[in-house]
């Protein structure tokens, strides 16, 4: 009776397991080289390894993700500040300016950005522009706009974020040597 039940929830299990498509996510055989050395140097060198080195070291507590290591928050604070800021929450994924005017007081402009992710790509900001006009300081209209200042201030943060990464790798950067015996060590520089 036992092995009946025991075939009975195994069979279900297999079903399942069979409908998911057979195909494991970034499991494509045609982006990673097929020698292994090189598929663990690559795999090292991209942060995806770990070091045996470490195991035995304490952490310092907890990982933080903090705001200034966050590439694309830094790359839009830099990009807009010349405006002030009514309100910017970095948990809360956006960014608000104050109205701002250079000479001409009855105009003004308003950014918000908001973050849809930590990704540097086109579709990780939504930027919307307000523009304000007045008439002597009263009777004033607001009206959303999109144009090229949305497409110039987007193209402006993505090229700073993209700056800001490529720099936080390049200081991060450990490199690894293969060895005649084909492991793997760390690069070290020797003093003659």
């Amino acid at each position: 009776m036992i092995f009946y039940k025991k075939i009975a929830i195994l069979i279900p299990i297999i079903f399942l397991l069979n409908s998911c498509g057979g195909k494991l996510p970034g499991a494509d055989a045609k982006k990673f080289p097929p020698e292994p050395e090189k598929r663990v140097q690559k795999n090292l060198e991209e942060g995806r390894g770990f070091r045996l080195s470490t195991l035995g070291q304490k952490s310092g507590g907890g990982t933080f993700d903090f705001a200034s290591s966050n590439e694309l928050w830094r790359a839009s604070l830099d990009t807009i500040d010349f405006m002030p800021l009514a309100s910017a929450n970095y948990s809360g994924g956006i960014i608000i300016t104050d109205w701002y005017s250079e000479g001409n007081s009855n105009e003004a402009v308003k950014i918000t950005i908001r973050f849809l992710s930590n990704e540097i790509r086109t579709d990780s900001l939504l930027i919307k522009i307000y523009y304000r006009k007045c008439e002597l300081n009263f009777n004033c209209k607001v009206s959303e706009k999109k144009g090229n200042l949305n497409k110039e201030l987007l193209k402006k943060i993505l090229k700073t974020a993209a700056v800001y990464e490529k720099q936080n790798k390049d200081k991060n950067f450990k490199p690894y040597i293969l060895t005649d015996t084909g492991k793997i060590s760390k690069k070290r520089n020797k003093k003659n």
